[in-house]
């Protein structure tokens, strides 16, 4: 019996569609404006001295007790008739303000229906779209100010947004997948040849575990950098005070091994205060020298300098090598984007400026990147300004 009483309850359950709620309100709106109208008239009528009645007056002949009695009579049948008409009045019109609030939540009701007609059309035409359809895009007709079109309009950019974020993840994940599998392959090809050789001497496995673990070493690096790019477009660390020229200098140190005989190295560090996450930051700095060091031909030189230019922190590196084109300039900061310049120093994964455009995203630094005066690159990487408190204090 109860499971009969709460299907019952679940079919006659009123739905508080918007559609509804909006005809209740033209109704509430229509049904209170009514009522004050009415209660204004009402109170008019009431005291406007027509209502009121006129005192009969008889002159001399009002002493006369007969007169008197007809007189009164006259004004009770007259405030008896007033009171009548007034009463009459007031109910006729509430009668016509109850037909007429019946007949405007019908009208509420279709108005409501057509305004809300564009959302029905919006909300049919996103359930069709997935992520098999983001191409696909609501197209709301209307004026330019309308409101509802400018919805339409943000859920179509958030759409074309979704759809060129889901196709850079679809690349991603083929690229990385592409450059896992190569070193893998050639790992394997060594060893097979190795083994397919009836009598190997030790310096021959020798030489194929060296080509191995530099093969290996290889992968390292480019799962590191893949991690590194993955936390930095995450967003999620813990920032600390530091100075770009002292973040510079560590990596100047680290980097001063490989940096080639050939290729003169310029330094200009002036103090540079800024917050972030110093590992990050140190990556972006080694992956901007370490980019223009292996791009930079035998006799060019590279400058890093770091300072305040208007008060914000950036640090610069410009190197010399071949003409970047102009317009190829956007595509490096992609990954697995490499310039293909034979007189790199060797080869790298493309992940190094992608890695250096992550972090500068994630600690809402602005990157500029120029062709450099003799070719090469010039790219400098301005820093948010040190948070700071009372009486220009840095806060820890």
């Amino acid at each position: 019996m109860s499971a009969t009483a709460s299907d019952a309850a679940g079919r006659f359950r009123i739905r508080w569609s918007a559609r509804l709620r909006l005809t209740l309100l033209y109704g509430a709106l229509f049904l209170v404006s009514g009522a004050t109208l009415l209660a204004v008239t009402y109170l008019l009528v009431v005291q406007s001295p027509a209502s009121k009645g006129t005192k009969i007056t008889t002159g001399n002949a009002s002493r006369n007790p007969a007169v008197q009695e007809v007189s009164a009579q006259i004004s009770y049948v007259a405030d008896r008739q007033r009171q009548e008409a007034q009463r009459t009045l007031l109910t006729r019109s509430g009668i016509a303000l109850g037909v007429m609030t019946g007949v405007s939540g019908g009208l509420g009701w279709l108005v409501a229906g057509r305004v809300l007609r564009p959302v029905r059309v919006m909300t049919e035409r996103a359930r069709r779209i997935s992520a098999h359809n983001l191409h696909e895009r609501l197209a709301m007709p209307g004026p330019a100010d309308d409101e509802l079109k400018n919805l339409g309009d943000t859920f179509d950019g958030l759409l074309a947004r979704l759809d060129a974020a889901f196709d850079a993840q679809r690349r991603f994940v083929a690229n990385a997948s592409h450059e896992l599998r190569t070193p893998l392959t050639l790992q394997r090809t060594v060893i097979e040849v190795a083994l397919s050789k009836p009598d190997p001497d030790v310096k021959a496995l020798r030489g194929v575990c060296e080509r191995a673990l530099s093969i290996g070493e290889d992968q390292e690096r480019l799962i590191e950098a893949l991690l590194t790019l993955a936390s930095s477009q995450s967003g999620v660390f813990r920032t600390e005070p530091l100075d770009l020229a002292d973040v510079v200098t560590d990596v100047l140190d680290t980097l001063m091994p490989t940096q080639p005989e050939d290729v003169a190295l310029e330094v200009k560090l002036d103090p540079a205060a800024t917050e972030g996450n110093s590992s990050l930051v140190e990556r972006l700095v080694t992956n901007l020298v370490g980019n223009a060091q292996r791009y930079t031909n035998p006799g060019g030189w590279i400058r890093v300098t770091t300072n305040l230019q208007g008060g914000v922190p950036t640090v610069r590196v410009v190197n010399s090598g071949p003409v970047v084109p102009r317009d190829a300039i956007p595509s490096l900061y992609q990954p697995f984007q490499r310039l293909g310049h034979r007189s790199a120093r060797h080869d790298g994964h493309g992940l190094g400026l992608s890695i250096v455009a992550a972090v500068a995203s994630a600690h809402r630094a602005r990157i500029v990147t120029e062709q450099g005066p003799e070719g090469g690159l010039d790219i400098t990487v301005a820093f948010p300004r040190r948070k700071e408190g009372l009486f220009g204090v840095p806060v820890p």
